[in-house]
C-alpha cells in the first residue's frame, strides 16, 4: 500500500503513445484509489477508448471493450460502483474524470480525458487527475475517424485505440 504522502502518477500507454496523469488524492481521494487499485490490478490492461468526440473528450476504461468480452463496449464496470466525489476542478482539456450513468453514484472503472472545454460537467461528473504527459498522444486519439455507433453519436473510433496497460508510478 502506498502511504498518502508518497505522490504516485499513472502511465496509461497506448497504441498511440503514452499519456502521464497526476492524481488529485485532495479532492477526491475514494475516487483516485478505486483507479490505482484497478491498474494494479491489470483491470484497464487491453482495453480500448470507444468513444471520442473531437473536441470534446476520449472515453475508455470499459472491460467489454477487451478481445471476446461479450457485454456492449460503454456498459461495463468492475462489479461495483464508486459514490461521487463532485469537487471545484474546472473539466478543461488534459482533465481526466470518471464516466457515469444517469445516477451521480454510477461510476466504476470508466474514465475519460477532455480533449476541449467541458466546462458543462463541472460539479456533476468527478475529475480526479489531469495530464502531465502526452499531449500530442491525446490529440492523436481525440482525431481518430469515427462513425456512428449504437445511439445514432458519431463517437466509435473506425480503428482500436488500445489501453496496453496503465502503470502506477512514483511521481517524478
Amino acid at each position: 500500500m502506498s502511504t498518502p504522502s508518497v505522490k504516485e502518477n499513472a502511465i496509461i500507454s497506448t497504441s498511440h503513445g503514452d499519456l502521464t496523469l497526476a492524481f488529485w488524492s485532495d479532492v477526491a481521494p475514494k475516487t483516485v484509489e478505486n483507479f490505482k487499485k484497478l491498474a494494479r490490478e491489470g483491470f484497464y490492461d487491453g482495453t480500448a477508448f470507444h468513444r471520442i468526440i473531437k473536441g470534446f473528450m476520449v472515453q475508455g476504461g470499459c472491460p467489454n471493450t477487451k478481445a471476446g468480452a461479450k457485454g456492449i463496449p460503454g456498459t461495463g464496470d468492475p462489479g461495483y460502483k464508486v459514490k461521487a466525489e463532485f469537487n471545484a476542478k474546472s473539466h478543461v482539456r488534459g482533465v481526466v474524470s470518471m464516466a457515469r450513468a444517469a445516477s451521480p453514484d454510477s461510476a466504476g472503472c470508466q474514465f475519460f480525458i477532455c480533449h476541449g472545454d467541458a466546462k458543462f460537467l463541472d460539479k456533476q461528473y468527478t475529475a480526479f487527475g489531469e495530464l502531465v504527459g502526452g499531449d500530442d498522444v491525446l490529440e492523436r486519439i481525440a482525431t481518430v475517424p469515427t462513425k456512428s455507433g449504437g445511439g445514432g453519436e458519431k463517437s466509435t473510433p473506425i480503428e482500436r485505440v488500445e489501453v496496453t496497460s496503465i502503470k502506477i508510478v512514483p511521481a517524478a
